[in-house]
């Protein structure tokens, strides 16, 4: 996913964002979303869902009960992604396991809430929604994200997915034209921001420091921005600044793999990526990604993901 930026002078230059091509490598149609208020005291439980599921409060309180995690307490203005789409229960105040047992299924709840809107007091109005992931090539960035990702809402913290928040609050208070097309940008925009909030305060992921580490993110800027390129560690280290052994001992400790792994390993993932949602043909795939011809792409391919580019991309069709 190219990003285009100013440089001081005003020219426009075009590079490759790791955190975008992590999501976008795995990021399917448009988020689903319900928005739900209710009143009283209510439990309901969203089963295991082959992607990313995320909350937003925007008033009121509750408690999210991830399967097998501990309780988290959510308050107005809290986001909480579960990225790799763990079940889980909400509910009006904390449950022990036999009361999660007993939790409506989301899908009724949905039906019964406009019901329920006005019983009692200390109504929760939130916002639950869905973002469709394709699993067979997670970056390892996304690959390391927590099963619960609690963002509270505290003063001055994360302004960016504050304002995103108040925005997509604005987009549904009040149905305005273009709304179709707002609505989805605003939620893809949120993943992202939950992400890059993620990462500003994570204790214990690596991606944070391997993007923070100015060698390591050097290159792979480089490799993201053109993988085509005929990279050898001498021209990927001389990109990065610094010797072939620096580069190779902090990129493979950092990342976890050497640089030429890394770069096979993401040619054919961004393969992946231009065969499901891309038209293009096998030989212009191939050329975009690196490789001399595509037979050589499909045989590297097939190696990686255990069935050819072909098989793949069918499998991977609307409608599949």
């Amino acid at each position: 996913m190219g990003v285009s930026c100013l440089t001081p002078s005003g020219d426009t230059l075009t590079s490759m964002d790791v955190v975008s091509d992590a999501i976008s490598a795995v990021r399917l149609g448009r988020p689903s979303f319900n928005r739900a208020r209710v009143g009283g005291s209510w439990c309901v439980r969203l089963p295991p869902y082959e992607g990313a599921g995320f909350h937003v409060i925007m008033e009121g309180s509750c408690w999210l009960l991830p399967d097998g995690g501990s309780p988290v307490s959510l308050g107005t203005g809290d986001t909480v992604l579960l990225p790799h789409g763990n079940g889980h229960v909400l509910a009006s105040s904390p449950v022990d396991a036999a009361e999660a047992e007993k939790a409506v299924p989301f899908e009724q709840w949905l039906d019964e809430s406009e019901a329920r809107a006005g019983a009692g007091t200390d109504h929760v109005e939130m916002l639950c929604g869905k973002y469709r992931l394709d699993r067979s090539h997670v970056h390892p960035l996304m690959a390391e994200l927590p099963k619960v990702v609690h963002l509270p809402n505290r003063a001055g913290s994360h302004p960016e997915l504050r304002a995103a928040i108040g925005l997509l609050g604005g987009e549904l208070d009040v149905r305005r034209p273009g709304s179709y097309t707002a609505l989805p940008s605003l939620l893809d925009l949120l993943l992202v921001y939950m992400i890059r909030s993620w990462m500003a305060e994570s204790t214990t992921g690596s991606w944070p420091g391997v993007l923070g580490d100015e060698v390591t993110a050097a290159a792979l800027r480089a490799l993201h921005t053109d993988p085509a390129a005929l990279w050898t560690n001498e021209r990927l280290a001389a990109e990065a600044g610094v010797s072939r052994p620096t580069l190779a001992r902090r990129f493979t400790a950092m990342v976890g793999r050497p640089p030429m792994a890394y770069l096979t390993w993401w040619r054919l993932t961004f393969a992946a990526t231009l065969l499901r949602d891309t038209p293009d043909t096998l030989a212009s795939i191939a050329r975009r990604v690196g490789y001399g011809s595509p037979y050589a792409l499909s045989h590297a391919f097939s190696r990686q993901f255990g069935t050819t580019p072909g098989r793949y991309r069918e499998s991977r069709s609307p409608g599949r």
